[in-house]
């Protein structure tokens, strides 16, 4: 699985605004609604469901919250880039500004699994992060993100 796979350019967000874990899966939700066969509200509700669980903050600035629709046909993502970092109670305690947001069919099954792990290995390398915080236009972010070679772990 690429991340061409699950992003196009109407599903990057360059400059959300959010003041909170809660307003920011609001307004990821709102802009969900547009990529994929769900009401922002049930968007919602399956994201903070899952927040319950644990939190999607994966740490160094990095969340990627995901859910399991019924009605989807295949994996759809949305990238986002806060304009200020909010606390999204990452499992390092630091502010979140890069998101990814995975929503998968509920029978995705090892779908899941690949994109969830190809989008942490995306974000977890350090470069693509710094090129993703310095970039101003989606166009920009979009190239980044399906464009970064995956040479494993950066350290």
């Amino acid at each position: 699985m690429e991340i061409t796979d699950l992003i196009n350019l109407d599903s990057i967000v360059p400059d959300l605004k959010a003041s909170s874990k809660k307003q920011t899966l609001q307004e990821l939700a709102q802009h969900a609604e547009k990529i994929i066969p769900q009401a922002h509200h049930e968007i919602l509700n399956v994201l903070l469901e899952r927040e319950r669980l644990g939190t999607t903050g994966v740490g160094h600035g990095v969340a990627i919250p995901h859910g399991k629709f019924p009605t989807l046909d295949r994996p759809y993502g949305l990238f986002a880039r806060l304009n200020h970092p909010v606390d999204f109670e990452a499992v390092d305690d630091q502010p979140v500004d890069l998101i990814f947001l995975l929503l998968v069919p509920e029978t995705a099954g090892a779908d899941h699994l690949k994109a969830l792990a190809k989008v942490s290995r995306t974000l977890r390398d350090k470069a693509t992060c710094e090129k993703l915080r310095g970039s101003e236009s989606g166009d920009a972010l979009y190239a980044i993100l399906t464009t970064t070679p995956q040479s494993s772990h950066a350290a």
